[in-house]
């Protein structure tokens, strides 16, 4: 890849553009930055690298690109309204669809593109939902048998997360969704987070992306990311996110696994050795192969790709074509 430029061959047409950390960076220029360094380590998540150079380098013009599709959808809103010769509901909110492997930064990159959106005047009001309030309780999980594929397509309840997107994108006034909690690795009963008027809403989970699938009667429903407008994938090799995901689990060994309430209290007494026999066994049997067979292959469906170096800083950033 030429430095500083676009990776596309004259001989190789390509419905992406794609652009190197350099040319990248400079889509940045004359923008004052946002977020402050004691903002960014706030909202940064367990492993990951981040700091002002990579906010201002990479997330800086990817949220003046996503304020932009946001404004452009709102002048489409009223050209529409214009068109039918009649005042349409007020316009939905934005939705932008996040996707990626486990321990690659998603939660992160989530968090910073919400704070950084909101600073643009045009839509201050922006929401941010994990999808992890729609997995399944564990005690229906482990009635299923699916415990142990936590995680996976069918540890969801797609049906309450199709719902919760189609209310957004039907404009209705106050949507709300479930609360998962990581200590003790479950849904909270009863606790719901409540979103109301939001602008823009960012919905981040593994498998967001993922294509309708086809119904008994050989029908095609509906997919989550039919309603989402812009979409973005965290992408890195698979042998790095690895990595990443055994450091993170020696680090959570350290700090919230030490925690009586932690549901993996019992790593926290595990030795350096056994903790990374542990992590990597989990990944093998879990995060690997849900990565490999369900997460990755929805990259292509991404409208912007963020491709991660074995360091965790972004490389590259590939960006479908209009």
């Amino acid at each position: 890849m030429p430095n500083g430029g676009s990776h596309e061959s004259a001989h190789e047409a390509s419905p992406y553009i794609e652009l190197d950390r350099a040319a990248w960076a400079k889509l940045a220029h004359e923008v004052e930055d946002p977020l402050t360094q004691d903002e960014i380590t706030a909202l940064r998540g367990l492993g990951d690298q981040l700091d002002l150079r990579e906010v201002r380098e990479v997330f800086l013009p990817i949220s003046r690109l996503l304020s932009l599709y946001a404004e452009t959808a709102g002048r489409l809103h009223r050209d529409q309204e214009e068109f039918l010769h009649q005042a349409t509901p007020p316009r939905t909110p934005f939705v932008i669809g996040l996707a990626g492997s486990v321990a690659v930064g998603k939660s992160t990159t989530a968090r910073v593109l919400q704070h950084l959106l909101a600073h643009w005047p045009e839509h201050p009001n922006v929401a941010l939902v994990t999808t992890d309030g729609f997995l399944y309780p564990n005690a229906e999980l482990e009635r299923r048998g699916l415990l142990q594929r936590k995680g996976f397509p069918e540890s969801y309840d797609r049906r309450a997360l199709l719902r919760f997107v189609v209310d957004i994108k039907s404009g209705k006034d106050e949507v709300e969704a479930p609360v998962y909690d990581h200590l003790t690795y479950d849904v909270v009963p009863d606790e719901k987070v409540r979103i109301k008027h939001p602008d823009i809403v960012i919905i981040e989970g593994l498998n967001v992306l993922q294509p309708a699938r086809v119904r008994d009667d050989g029908r095609t429903g509906l997919a989550v990311s039919d309603f989402f407008d812009f979409s973005v994938y965290v992408d890195a090799k698979t042998s790095d996110i690895r990595d990443w995901y055994v450091s993170r689990f020696l680090r959570l060994r350290e700090t919230a696994f030490r925690d009586p309430q932690s549901y993996f209290a019992r790593y926290a007494a595990f030795s350096r050795d056994e903790a990374v026999a542990e992590a990597t066994r989990i990944w093998d049997a879990i995060n690997g192969p849900n990565l490999s067979a369900n997460v990755l292959p929805t990259r292509s469906r991404a409208t912007l790709v963020l491709r991660k170096a074995a360091d965790h800083s972004v490389r590259y950033v590939r960006l479908r074509k209009i």
